[in-house]
């Protein structure tokens, strides 16, 4: 991992900027979910309506713990023991979790990230990042630096390089209230 790489990127997430990562699957196309502005653009390149939500990948459960409602020892065991890992919960949402972020639901979409690039730009960033994949719509995800650069590099602020965690598919949803799979691993 290149440093100097890792910190440019941080800032062009703390500036606002789009940018992608790999992720256990896939790069992923993120920015700062805190940042009304960023998202609304990641949110436009992907066509994406904002009303289905979105994914928030962190280095570990205290980056994610502001945006969630407190959990019950049971939950927190549930999602201690799958984490971190190619695992993503809806997990109830903190009042005042943006609506860019969770769209019409109650809950967020959360995922402590074992990819390590993923999880060392969380952790140089400060804070979760958005985590959808790297593709404009219809388009299968990028699984490389050069097929992200292929489709999203001219709206890109910035691109971290490298392989990603081999997974064949993006990673399971399932709701931590309910045990329901709401999407296939």
């Amino acid at each position: 991992m290149n440093p100097l790489r890792l910190r440019a990127v941080a800032r062009a997430v703390c500036s606002g900027g789009l940018i992608a990562y790999p992720t256990e699957a896939v790069y992923g196309l993120g920015c700062d979910p805190r940042n009304e502005r960023a998202v609304r653009r990641l949110l436009a390149l992907k066509r994406r309506l904002a009303h289905k939500g979105l994914i928030l990948i962190a280095a570990d459960f205290a980056q994610l713990a502001p945006f969630l409602r407190p959990l019950t020892p049971a939950e927190l065991g549930r999602l201690h023991a799958s984490w971190p890992g190619p695992h993503t919960w809806l997990v109830p949402a903190r009042r005042g979790t943006p609506r860019w972020l969770r769209g019409r639901h109650d809950t967020l979409a959360v995922r402590v990230t074992a990819h390590p690039l993923a999880a060392a730009l969380c952790r140089a960033c400060g804070h979760p990042l958005v985590s959808t994949s790297a593709n404009l719509s219809g388009r299968p995800p990028a699984r490389s630096a050069l097929a992200t650069r292929r489709q999203l590099g001219r709206h890109l602020d910035a691109l971290l390089p490298g392989p990603t965690g081999g997974a064949a598919r993006p990673t399971a949803i399932r709701n931590l209230r309910t045990g329901r799979t709401i999407r296939g691993g």
